[in-house]
């Protein structure tokens, strides 16, 4: 095996033989207790509220042995053992944005622009919400992997594919129901290894459409780190700045993720402001991303932080710095007091409350929990998440069957490679096709439609 296909083997997963061939009937998932997770109750299915089974310790494992020789690496060249994944593809991890659409339909029915700004910027925030304390690695979609979300009591759908064999591309869209919104995007993630920790540069566009307002809306995720790779208690925070622009008023948000800092004081915080098309300051917003976000006037956040600072100065002197030159991990520092509200501010969001099994269960929210499940009456393609064979195994407590899975994929898809390549055949993507964003004038996956229409005889064979 030579090094090139050693590094897309990593980088983007798998594909399957002939002998675990998933057919068109495969596709077919009815209303059945043995092939469905949730529960029925009167006639009415539930959707489920845990895993099959608990995680497995890492502690055993030692990421070391495969990572000391990686330092400033890609970490999507190095192919992991599947202890330290979590049992959920990347595109059901994308479909967590999802989790507060809520947001969404708020403000689609605020007649201000401002109003709907604030709302749009809370949303950006929760998006991120789900990766607190989720350290385990999602597996890397398949080439032409898809996931589909349909949630009709909460008014949306999405549809996920595998665009891109290398470098890794995921795309997604959702859409209203009612026609109120989409909201699109196509992700490249890069993950680095640095000795201690391993840093994800969330590389892609998010875009909202407010149908009725005929708005829309384009940002980029914050950076992701989780400390303590080798040693320690592992942890995460996010940093960097969010710039959400409405491309129909010229509105801006500018949202700073802050990096913990001296002392944990800014561990999770999130800081910014609103601006009009004249640079003119409407609303500050702060909070955290892993518990609420607020709205407030400026002058009255102005003149809080300027009493604020008095008091600190005040104290100032009986504050000593700590050096962590000496430390061999990165302590996570104590997670400070919760947000304090200040007078005259206005809620916009607050995080769901976790499952009390989520630390058992790769520290998922409820909605998480739901993802990988089988839902009656459904009728899925042939490469939804769902149906891959090492996902499901390790979703199922069995870690053997899981990696003898992924090694099985993982030689399917060489052969599947070089059979391409051989026959000069260029891979072709199902439900997605690069153009240009209408927004931003830059190059995307956009949506080409058709996909809940439900004829999926076409779809190829990948697990």
């Amino acid at each position: 095996m030579n090094s090139e296909e050693e590094f897309y083997d990593a980088e983007t997963g798998l594909e399957s033989d002939d002998s675990c061939e998933v057919s068109f009937k495969d596709a077919l998932v009815f209303e059945n207790k043995q092939v469905t997770d949730g529960k029925q109750e009167n006639g009415v299915w539930e959707r489920r509220k845990t895993l099959p089974a608990e995680m497995i310790s890492r502690s055993n494992f030692s990421v070391w042995s495969i990572l000391k020789k990686c330092i400033g690496m890609e970490l999507s060249k190095i192919a992991m053992p599947v202890v330290f994944n979590e049992p959920l593809s990347f595109l059901q991890r994308i479909s967590e944005y999802m989790e507060h659409t809520q947001l969404i339909h708020q403000a689609c029915s605020l007649s201000d622009s401002t109003d709907r700004m604030q709302v749009v910027a809370a949303f950006a925030v929760s998006a991120v919400a789900s990766q607190w304390e989720r350290t385990g690695k999602p597996f890397n979609p398949l080439l032409g992997e898809t996931y589909e979300l349909m949630r009709e009591e909460e008014g949306y759908r999405l549809i996920s594919e595998q665009v891109s064999h290398h470098p890794p591309v995921s795309a997604f869209h959702a859409q209203s129901l009612k026609h109120e919104f989409e909201f699109h995007g196509s992700i490249d993630p890069k993950l680095k290894f640095w000795g201690k920790s391993v840093e994800a540069e969330p590389k892609g566009t998010m875009t909202l459409e407010l149908l009725k307002h005929k708005e829309a809306y384009t940002w980029t995720n914050p950076m992701c780190c989780v400390h303590n790779i080798i040693l320690g208690k592992l942890w995460i925070e996010q940093y960097g700045t969010v710039e959400i622009i409405n491309h129909s008023t010229g509105d801006k948000c500018v949202l700073n993720f802050k990096p913990v800092g001296m002392f944990g004081k800014e561990l999770h915080r999130v800081e910014g402001h609103i601006q009009d098309k004249s640079k003119k300051k409407r609303r500050v917003l702060y909070g955290k991303w892993t518990e609420c976000m607020y709205s407030i006037d400026p002058k009255v956040y102005d003149a809080h932080k300027k009493s604020e600072k008095k008091t600190a100065a005040d104290s100032k002197k009986l504050k000593k710095g700590r050096s962590c030159e000496a430390e061999e991990a990165d302590e996570m520092p104590d997670v400070q007091e919760t947000v304090t509200v200040i007078p005259g501010s206005a809620l916009l969001w607050r995080i769901s409350p976790r499952p009390a099994d989520s630390a058992q269960m790769y520290n998922f929210t409820s909605f998480a929990m739901t993802l990988n499940e089988m839902e009656p009456e459904t009728l899925l393609p042939p490469t939804d998440c769902r149906l891959r064979p090492d996902i499901r195994a390790m979703e199922n407590g069995d870690m053997e069957l899981s990696n003898s899975e992924k090694e099985r994929l993982e030689e399917k898809q060489r052969a599947s490679r070089r059979d391409r390549s051989v026959e000069e055949e260029e891979w072709r993507t199902r439900w997605f096709q690069l153009g240009t964003n209408p927004h931003t004038g830059a190059e995307d996956w956009l949506y080409s439609g058709g996909y809940f229409d439900r004829n999926y005889s076409d779809s190829p064979s990948i697990y």
